[in-house]
């Protein structure tokens, strides 16, 4: 047992929680964001501006998400090059093989691919050959065998959410939002999960919301501490950065929360705001305005005729609501001595 535990430290595999669910994770999310949402961005301008070579463009980095995913999470895994190029192809299996809920099965055939290919690597004198037989082989034949039940599993599940949010949009609104929000503020990534269970629709609009709720209500609740940079940062960056803050003293998380659990319904019962771009989007909130690019293209893919309602519905949740209702909520919790003065400072 000691031989095998040596073997694992020797070869950088580590069997944990954090490892998978957060650094492999988060590094899907990169990869999905830098081929398909990029992508979709690029296509949606040529189409919109009439750039045929753009659109063209766009389309190349859409095709490669599997690929690109894989990859990133080889990265995070701290994968040998032959290992880490291997991936390519399996991403693509599993991509593929997986349909809508690809990015899950990509996750998983990445993951068990690419330990394998870590524990042969450098192992024998023909590592050349060696190492990329195993991890294509390994990850593809696993992407045969199982990435159609895993993809199915999690477009079902993604499927089921939205279904509930047509059917109970306040109270749907309410949990997705909440749940979204806190996600992307946790130091996991809100928009892989989203990628991964398809969120897309209704449901994909409450959790543009709460990630917008997030990171909008925390810019602007530490705008004293935090100035114009903090602004910026959680603003169009991330709220991730108040995560330290937030062990210290818990309270600070519930401004936002609570902003997230108002315009969550606001954006599914009176707006009916829809996400249908990619649904990378909808865990992307204001970070770099992804979510509010993804709702301009389901917009624009959907044949939406856009108005000044949408416009301001838009905004209204994505920004206006956030920034008011978190410092409305924040207000009492300062007089009262729940939030004192430099519990949300950053070092900037």
């Amino acid at each position: 047992m000691s031989k095998f535990k040596s073997f694992l430290e020797r070869k950088d595999i580590v069997f944990s929680a954090k490892r998978y669910g957060i650094d492999a994770l988060g590094a899907m999310a990169q990869g999905l964001f830098a081929s398909l949402l990029i992508g979709t961005i690029l296509s949606t301008l040529g189409q919109q501006l009439g750039i045929e070579i753009l659109e063209q463009i766009g389309n190349f980095a859409s095709s490669v998400k599997g690929a690109a995913m894989a990859i990133s999470i080889g990265y995070a895994l701290h994968c040998p090059p032959l290992v880490l190029f291997s991936l390519a192809a399996v991403g693509y299996a599993a991509d593929t093989l997986g349909g809508a809920g690809g990015p899950l099965a990509v996750l998983v055939m990445a993951i068990i691919s690419a330990e394998l290919g870590k524990a042969v690597s450098k192992e024998t004198k023909v590592d050349i050959l060696v190492t990329p037989i195993v991890t294509i082989c390994s990850g593809a034949l696993l992407s045969i065998w199982c990435a159609p039940a895993i993809g199915a599993a999690a477009s079902s599940v993604g499927k089921a959410i939205m279904w509930a949010t047509e059917l109970q949009p306040f109270f749907m609104g309410i949990l997705v939002s909440v749940i979204v929000g806190i996600a992307l503020t946790l130091p996991i990534s809100s928009a892989a999960i989203c990628a991964a269970l398809s969120l897309t629709g209704l449901a994909g609009g409450a959790a543009v919301a709460g990630c917008c709720a997030q990171m909008v209500g925390f810019a602007v609740m530490s705008f004293k501490e935090n100035r114009w940079g903090g602004l910026v940062a959680q603003g169009i960056g991330t709220s991730m950065l108040q995560m330290g803050n937030i062990v210290k003293n818990p309270r600070i998380w519930i401004p936002p929360t609570l902003a997230a659990a108002i315009t969550g319904p606001l954006a599914t019962c009176v707006f009916k705001m829809q996400m249908n771009g990619a649904a990378v989007s909808s865990g992307m909130g204001t970070c770099g305005l992804v979510g509010q690019i993804g709702v301009y293209t389901g917009w624009v893919n959907d044949g939406i005729a856009i108005g000044a309602f949408e416009w301001i519905s838009l905004i209204l949740i994505s920004f206006v609501l956030p920034a008011v209702l978190t410092w409305l909520i924040a207000l009492p919790m300062r007089k009262k001595g729940w939030i004192k003065e430099n519990d949300l400072k950053l070092d900037l």
